[in-house]
């Protein structure tokens, strides 16, 4: 967690009301498969290409964000983050696709899973319909779960070499260089607003925490249409 200050800041009061959401994430098979080796390969191949098809409509909602904010510098951030998510992370999943033998036509020929479409659908609605403080409220999970889980997992270290890959990426200081902006944004869009449009922010913030952990969840169970 980033260090505390004298007066609680508002990121704080975002991360504490998902304490349990967190908790049950780092617990999570998928996730403590990572560090233990005990993650079938199948199922993070699985996982990697639903995160990939992910990526293109996260990119989407932080171009939308980039539109809708306030201030000169957040246009900038956000249109950058966009770039960097289709560039950078694609980089990172490229190469594991390599690995399997998996080409770019391949991935995006595979369906998105129900979870996957499920929240990439309220990103894209709560971008396309709500003020700038809600977007980053519901885009900000992303980041900063994957930096802590990062950091958490990093300290355990994983005997697949693939997996440690993954594990370096998000706990690495360029990638909470990055996290860290966002929180400092989201701290600087929360200020001044009222209650109800706090409450607002809250709400995007927890829903799409719970989309994190479904996300792994989905990994993990492979999932597919029942129909």
């Amino acid at each position: 967690m980033r260090r505390s200050s004298a007066r609680m800041s508002f990121t704080r009061e975002l991360w504490d009301a998902i304490a349990p959401i967190y908790a049950a994430i780092l617990r999570h098979p998928f996730v403590t498969g990572l560090t233990d080796g005990s993650l079938p390969g199948e199922r993070f191949r699985f996982y990697a290409v639903q995160d990939a098809l992910y990526l293109r409509d996260f990119a989407r909602a932080l171009s939308i964000a980039a539109a809708r904010a306030p201030r000169d510098e957040w246009i900038i951030m956000f249109n950058e983050h966009a770039a960097n998510a289709l560039r950078v992370e694609r980089a990172l999943h490229e190469s594991f696709f390599a690995e399997w033998g998996l080409t770019a036509d391949d991935v995006l020929a595979t369906p998105p899973a129900p979870t996957n479409l499920a929240y990439t659908s309220y990103l894209l609605a709560v971008a396309y319909g709500s003020p700038f403080h809600e977007v980053v409220a519901a885009l900000l999970p992303c980041y900063w779960i994957y930096w802590e889980v990062g950091k958490a997992l990093e300290t355990k270290g994983s005997p697949d070499a693939l997996y440690g890959r993954w594990i370096g990426t998000y706990a690495s200081d360029e990638f909470g260089s990055v996290v860290q902006a966002v929180l400092d944004a989201t701290d600087a869009a929360a200020s001044g607003l009222g209650a109800s449009e706090r409450a607002a922010m809250r709400r995007h913030f927890v829903t799409t925490s719970r989309y994190e952990w479904m996300f792994w969840e989905m990994g993990s169970r492979q999932e597919a249409w029942p129909v």
